[in-house]
């Protein structure tokens, strides 16, 4: 019978639409439904979803535990009522021995394997409750952490003293890589020790059934689980937030490396030297060289006690920080540990939607219930991270540093490391081929024949002559060898002497007596001025070389995994621009359902929810339907805002002041009349709309056009005697910085009554303050959208992509799917600028649309349901002015 709720735990009185969210919810996680969620920002969707899912989750593992119950039971009466029949059965009669054996063996061994689940059930509970109810636990996590303290420096002395010991011939140990045989050749031999096995097996626990709750940022992560800790369930739901080793890590040596290549580099290192440091305990032959350092919070006994802390206490990544600091404790190493008993597993997109990172983090699908919040790109999300690219300079200095660690190590290496170091050289010659270059030679000084060629994997695999190569065994080679992270610590390590950045040293005495001379007369030509360089771009210079200096296998690696790709999956781009240095190529993922199919397969269901999930029609097709799921299966919620209707007023403005048409197409948006216009309705909205107004432009280039236009005519002037005009930056760093001074100058403008009436914040659309950006209450008071943001359609990705979608999604509407694509791009956009300004249910804003497209049927349907059933649509200027007035009188006189 199906399991179904009218009443939720709820911190508060919850509004009807966030009842029927986790009804609908409810019941799709006990259907094992795929539910596609829309609740605007504001509504309290993360506060639906936690009481939602995690009551389902509640009466979920109760059930269980009562169908546990009655076939224990029903179990051990058949047992007992069979060893009645046998004592009490004819013996003349000959009995059927084998059936009954048979049948008494499966009874014993249902009866035993219940007993089994249902006692680490109990162990599992009583643990948790000793946990959350330990009042010792914090003084005995003190008290060893000061005896860890003493350890600690103990081994640092002991470091420092048998560092004095000669480096001999094993200084580079670490650098050469293992021996390594393919699959098919042999089985794959790992060193791991014993001591290390049997504290993994103590700390290994199977994985019950759980949430996995993943979203865009970690700021949203962090947000999210603070919503858990004020919620009815913070004392009772053992919740873990995943991370990466850069915003997990507690040792400052390592986190002081900066980049997240270095730092799993480092942290990789660290471990294998505590292997090497256990054999050598173990009796093993001690290498010559200094003794190797290992992190101090990478200990099982410390692990284990973290994991339990983590599981006693719903804590966000910061908190999880601390705990490490204070516990002496690895937290991203913990949380991993902390994965199987958990009910809640919150992570980033990135961890759960590549199959690789899934696997390495610990994270099982298997029956398993998937949120994924902020999935309105989740197409393009799934796109970008199993994308590729590659540029003409990182491939010849993957190549010049590859050959360099062949050389100085082919008499340490083994042969089969010595034929995959070929093949990956070889390859890579291929690729620099196709771009028209060749490896060996200054990148920068080759030229290239300008262009664009799409390839299909196949067809680009013949081109650079590379059809021959069993990628799959590279792939494999890269994964058990760590190639990468060798060539890295190899280029970091000797950088500094004789590593060439671009260019391949010659194996001839020639040219290593020239390459000092050589690389000398570059620099004077690079720097021909002896003039002092500035601070600021000496830094500059500095992060340059750094980048220069890392090695770039790690991206050659993950070009080559794109590259084992079906071929009608993805195609490859190559892009010539004139130099080898600056040309590339990229791998792009044309069915991103590929990658998704595996995560809706073996879930029991799966959530997208998003603020604004409009249009779906894509989104149904492109990751639902591709990866094969029915249409019985996907269950669908969208709910308007809480808001009252009269708080929110979208316009729809065909034509200006002066009665000039609004078509921002491409063709008409640059004309003189149409930006005079533009400035024209910007300024009567100046004139009656309090506080902030927030104006989206299709693109950077059309904003700087634009301004530069107005600036000429005196627009901006008029402009800036109403509100101060800020802009929005195109460096990330400095959003903030401007937000603060356009939030400042409005809370100054409604204090001191002056001629400001607030501040005009030009931004763009799709650019940093479109989306993650709340213009909350006057901050945002109304967002006027110039034209409508389409993409490049000549853009070579997007025709592929478009052709590719024509190709494979059937027709609906009489449109393309590759048409489609194109509107659902640009509405989603609008959707998610326009979305910026209502936040709580108090507050109140006006959106004004201009360009007479927006008035089409088919393009209205594709606003949120709550906008577009409160839009009205304007042939003339005047009444949409006058409704906009209207509209701000009226809140102005509610206020006073």
């Amino acid at each position: 019978m199906e399991n179904d709720r009218t009443q939720f735990p709820f911190p508060y009185k919850p509004y009807d639409i966030q009842e029927q969210f986790m009804r609908t919810l409810y019941r799709a996680l006990d259907q094992g439904k795929v539910g596609i969620f829309e609740s605007p920002t504001g509504t309290g969707k993360s506060l639906s979803l936690i009481c939602g899912a995690l009551s389902w989750l509640t009466d979920y593992e109760e059930k269980r535990r009562q169908e546990t119950a009655a076939l224990l039971q029903e179990g051990e009466a058949a047992l007992s009522t069979s060893a009645t029949l046998s004592s009490t059965g004819n013996s003349t009669a000959e009995p059927d021995w084998i059936t009954d054996f048979v049948q008494k063996k499966a009874e014993r061994d249902l009866v035993s394997q219940l007993k089994e689940e249902e006692l680490r059930r109990r162990k599992r509970e009583e643990r948790l409750e000793m946990i959350r109810n330990n009042a010792q636990l914090k003084y005995a996590m003190k008290r060893k952490k000061c005896e860890d303290d003493e350890t600690v420096k103990l081994l640092q002395l002991s470091s420092k003293e048998e560092q004095t010991e000669p480096l001999g011939d094993q200084e580079d140990e670490e650098l050469v890589v293992a021996e390594y045989e393919s699959d098919d050749e042999s089985k794959i031999r790992s060193r791991v020790c014993a001591a290390e096995d049997d504290a993994d097996e103590d700390l290994a626990e199977e994985h019950v059934t759980k949430i996995y709750y993943c979203s865009r940022t970690h700021s949203q992560l962090a947000q999210f689980v603070h919503e858990v800790q004020k919620s009815p369930f913070g004392k009772d739901i053992s919740v873990v937030t995943l991370g990466s080793r850069q915003n997990l890590c507690v040792n400052e040596e390592v986190r002081r490396l900066g980049s997240i290549q270095r730092i799993n580099d480092r942290c990789m290192e660290l471990q294998k030297n505590k292997h090497d440091r256990k054999l050598e305990e173990e009796g093993a032959k001690r290498k010559r060289g200094p003794a190797k350092s290992v992190c101090p919070f990478y200990k099982a006994s410390a692990l284990q006690r973290m994991r339990d802390g983590i599981l006693g206490k719903v804590q966000d990544i910061e908190q999880l920080l601390q705990l490490g600091r204070e516990m002496r404790a690895c937290p991203y190493y913990s949380t991993r540990l902390a994965i199987p008993p958990a009910q809640l597993v919150v992570l980033p997109y990135q961890v759960l939607l590549h199959e690789a990172t899934r696997k390495a983090a610990g994270v099982q699908l298997k029956g398993q219930v998937v949120i994924i919040d902020e999935a309105h790109n989740l197409s393009d999300t799934l796109s970008c991270i199993h994308s590729a690219e590659l540029s003409g300079a990182q491939l010849c200095r993957a190549h010049s540093q590859l050959t360099q660690y062949a050389d100085r190590y082919k008499s340490r290496l083994k042969a089969k490391n010595l034929m995959y170091i070929k093949q990956i050289l070889f390859v890579v010659e291929g690729l620099v081929r196709v771009m028209g270059g060749k490896v060996g030679q200054n990148p920068q000084s080759q030229t290239t024949q300008t262009g664009d060629e799409i390839l299909t994997i196949n067809n680009f695999l013949f081109n650079a002559q590379i059809d021959n190569i069993n990628l799959f065994k590279l792939q494999k080679y890269f994964e058990k060898s760590m190639i990468s992270r060798k060539l890295g610590g190899f280029v970091e390590k000797y950088a500094g002497s004789g590593v060439c950045l671009h260019t391949q040293i010659g194996s001839n005495k020639e040219n290593r007596r020239t390459e000092g001379l050589n690389r000398f007369l570059q620099n004077l030509q690079n720097n021909p001025s002896t003039e002092p360089v500035p601070a600021a771009d000496q830094q500059g210079s500095a992060e340059a070389e750094k980048t220069l200096s890392a090695s770039p296998m790690m991206q050659v690696e993950g070009f080559f995994m794109a590259l084992t790709s079906s071929n009608t999956d993805g195609r490859v781009v190559v892009h010539r621009q004139g130099t080898l240095s600056e040309s590339s190529v990229k791998f792009l993922l044309l069915k991103p359902a590929v990658h998704f199919a595996p995560v809706l397969k073996e879930c029991r269901a799966v959530i997208i929810a998003g603020g604004t999930m409009q249009p779906v029609s894509d989104f149904k097709q492109e990751l639902l339907f591709s990866a094969g799921v029915g249409e019985e299966r996907i269950t669908e919620f969208s709910c308007g805002h809480v808001i009252p209707p009269g708080n929110i007023l979208p316009l729809v403005l065909c034509s200006g002041p002066s009665g000039q048409e609004l078509d921002f197409t491409f063709q008409n948006r640059d004309s003189p009349r149409m930006m005079d216009e533009t400035g024209r309705i910007v300024s009567n909205i100046c004139n009656v709309v309090p506080g902030g107004v927030v104006c989206f432009f299709p693109s950077y280039d059309y904003l700087r056009r634009i301004n530069a236009h107005w600036e000429a005519n005196g627009v901006l002037t008029r402009l800036a005697a109403k509100k101060k005009i800020f802009q929005e930056p195109r460096k990330s760093n400095q959003v903030e910085q401007v937000l603060g001074e356009f939030s400042r100058c409005i809370q100054r403008c409604a204090a001191d009554g002056g001629p400001l009436s607030g501040a005009l914040l030009f931004s763009v659309v799709g650019g940093k303050m479109s989306e993650g950006i709340n213009f909350s209450d006057e901050l945002g008071r109304c967002i006027v959208m110039v034209g409508m943001p389409y993409p490049n359609v000549k853009s070579p990705e997007l025709q592929e992509k478009m052709a590719y979608l024509d190709k494979h999604l059937p027709h609906s509407g009489g449109k393309r799917p590759g048409q489609a694509l194109i509107e659902n791009l640009c509405m989603k956009a609008v959707n998610q600028s326009i979305g910026r300004a209502i936040r709580h249910r108090g507050d109140y804003s006006s959106m004004v649309l201009c360009d007479r497209r927006y008035s089409r049927p088919a393009t209205l349907a594709k606003l949120p349901t709550w906008i577009r059933d409160r839009t009205s649509t304007h042939a003339n200027f005047g009444p949409a002015f006058a409704a906009l007035r209207k509209f701000f009188q009226e809140k102005k006189q509610k206020m006073t």
